[in-house]
This record gives structure tokens, sequence and C-alpha cells, in this order.
């Protein structure tokens, strides 16, 4: 099955960022995603199978933290759900890329009811990503 075949629906997400060359250079090569159309003003990336645009937009807005598990979560923040196998790959890409974490990838409520490893970092605009893995995928959604 392909993404296009998937029964879970793609999402769009359009953030903004303040310099479109550095943009490229973070989810293009430090991501490694698959860059799509472009303009002056935009890039398309496939975010595994999800369309994700940077759009040029020099203003920003504040930043909010909410404290999860100890830790000052940014807000808003986006990312995906990987296996573990992609989280410790991604996580060990972003290393060798010398990322500076927000929160360094660890395990989040360990031995309780959605455990999962996590890490959270910044694109050259500021805005948050989180990754994430589930010991159990069934658990995403648990209480």
């Amino acid at each position: 099955m392909t993404v296009l075949d998937s029964p879970i629906p793609r999402f769009h997400l359009a953030m903004p960022v303040d310099d479109l060359a550095a943009a490229r250079t973070f989810y293009g090569e430090v991501l490694g995603l698959e860059q799509g159309r472009s303009s002056d003003t935009w890039i398309d990336w496939n975010l595994h199978g999800h369309q994700f645009v940077t759009h040029v937009a020099p203003e920003r807005p504040r930043r909010i933290h909410n404290p999860v598990d100890g830790h000052d979560v940014p807000v808003p923040h986006f990312g995906l759900i990987l296996t573990v196998p992609e989280f410790q790959k991604l996580a060990d890409r972003l290393r060798a890329a010398d990322t500076s974490f927000v929160i360094e990838p660890y395990v989040r409520f360990e031995g309780q009811t959605g455990e999962q490893w996590t890490m959270f970092l910044l694109d050259p605009a500021g805005n948050a990503l989180e990754f994430k893995a589930f010991a159990d995928d069934s658990q995403v959604f648990a209480a």
C-alpha cells in the first residue's frame, strides 16, 4: 500500500519561515524531506506523505511553553509519530547534524500507558517540531 492508498487522511500544514534558503537546507538536507513545487516565497515538502509547506512570513508570534513530564514543551509544535527504529534513526541523523534540541530524545511516561520516545527541536525560523514513537502504537490515544 502506498501513502496515496492509506485509509488515514493526509494533512496539509503551512508554517511561517523567515529565510527560505535556511528552510530548504533544514527540511531538505537535515531532515531529508523530498521537495515538491516551490516559488520565491514558499516550498512544498513531502512529510511522510503529508503536504507540509514553508511560507516566507517574517513576523513571528510570541513563544508559549507548557510543562509536560518535567519539561517546558513549546506551543505550538508539530511533527510525526514514527516507529521506534525510525525515531532512533532520525535522532542519530539530527545529532550528526549537530542539532540543538529543545528537549533531547528521551523516553517519556516510561513504564506507563502511552510510553513514548520524544524529542523537540526548532527549525531555523524558530518553529517547534516534535518527533515521537510509542512503545505500543495502539496507545497513541490511550487515556
